[in-house]
C-alpha cells in the first residue's frame, strides 16, 4: 500500500449519535459539491478517494511566495507586485497568521446549525486602506496560453476563496469581497534549464460570493445523518471508474476453471482451461 494512501479509515467519521462538533475542512465541502457519493463514502464509511502525489514544485513556490511576502508584512510595506497592479494594500500583520496558513488547522468556524467545525487554511491575507481583509491564494503552473479563471475545473479555485472569505467574515473580520490569485508562470520559452527555473507572476481579481455556503453546510448534513449512500454526479470520474469495474468484474466471475484430461505420449496429464458460461 502507498504510503500516501490508507483504504480504509476509522477514525474522524461522521456519527450522527455524537454530540462532539464534527470537523469539515473547506476542501471536503468541494468534495460534497464535486460528487455527494464520493463524499459520503468518505465522511461517513471511511473510504476516501486516492490521494495524488504531492507536487514538491509546486509547494516550493508557495513557500517561497510566503516568505517574500512575510518580509513585506514584518515591514508594514507593499509587495512591489501590489504597487505593479495598483493594488492599495499591505501583508495583513496578525498574532495568529501563521496558524491561518497552517494544514490541518487554518482558520476556524463552529456553525451551530449542523455543529461542524469548518476550516480552511489560507494562504495570504492582505489589508486594504478601509480595513478589509483580503483573501489571497497562490497558484504556480506552467503553460503558454493566458493565465485567467476561465476553465471550468477553476470553479474550485473560487469556491475555495470563498470559504476562505466567509471563514474571516465568522470570525468577526470585515473582508472585501476581492480576493487575489497569484499566480506564478513556469517560463517554457528559454533555450535550456541551466538549473533554473524562471516565472511570470500574474495577479488575478476574483469578486467572490458566499451566498451557497449556508444552504450546502445543511445539504452536507441531511446527507451525513441519512443512512442511505447517496448517488453519483453523473461528472464524477472516480465514481464511472468504480462502476466500470463492477461491469468487467462481473464477466469474469462468469468464468469457471475446469480440469480437462489431455493424453500425450508418455501420460494423462491435466491442464486447466477457462470456459466462459
Amino acid at each position: 500500500m502507498s504510503d500516501y494512501y490508507s483504504s480504509r479509515r476509522t477514525r474522524n467519521l461522521f456519527n450522527p449519535k455524537s454530540s462532539e462538533p464534527f470537523r469539515l475542512s473547506r476542501s471536503k465541502i468541494d468534495l460534497f459539491l464535486e460528487c455527494p457519493r464520493c463524499f459520503y463514502i468518505d465522511r461517513r464509511l471511511g473510504v476516501a478517494r486516492p490521494a495524488g502525489f504531492p507536487f514538491n514544485l509546486n509547494s516550493a513556490v508557495d513557500h517561497l511566495l510566503k516568505k517574500e511576502f512575510d518580509v513585506h508584512r514584518a515591514e508594514g510595506t507593499p509587495h512591489p507586485l501590489m504597487d505593479t497592479y495598483g493594488i492599495d494594500a499591505v501583508p495583513f500583520k496578525h498574532k495568529d497568521i501563521d496558524t491561518w496558513r497552517e494544514n490541518f488547522v487554518g482558520v476556524q468556524y463552529l456553525h451551530k446549525n449542523t455543529n461542524f467545525l469548518i476550516t480552511g487554511a489560507v494562504d495570504d491575507v492582505w489589508v486594504n486602506k478601509k480595513e478589509e481583509l483580503i483573501v489571497v491564494d497562490y497558484k504556480a503552473t506552467s503553460k503558454d496560453s493566458e493565465i485567467n479563471l476561465d476553465a471550468e475545473w477553476q470553479d474550485g479555485y473560487k469556491r475555495q476563496m470563498e470559504v476562505y472569505q466567509w471563514l474571516l467574515r465568522q470570525n468577526g473580520f470585515k473582508v472585501s469581497d476581492t480576493g487575489y490569485f497569484v499566480y506564478a508562470n513556469g517560463k517554457r520559452d528559454r533555450k535550456a534549464f541551466d538549473g533554473r527555473l524562471e516565472f511570470d507572476v500574474t495577479i488575478i481579481p476574483y469578486t467572490g460570493s458566499s451566498n451557497w455556503i449556508n444552504s450546502t453546510l445543511l445539504k452536507i448534513h441531511a446527507s451525513l445523518n441519512n443512512n442511505a449512500i447517496p448517488e453519483s454526479k453523473k461528472t464524477c470520474d472516480y465514481c464511472s471508474y468504480i462502476n466500470s469495474v463492477a461491469d468487467v468484474t462481473k464477466v469474469s466471475e462468469k468464468i469457471v476453471i475446469k480440469k480437462i484430461p489431455v493424453k500425450t505420449s508418455e501420460k494423462l496429464t491435466l491442464f486447466d482451461a477457462k470456459d466462459v458460461v
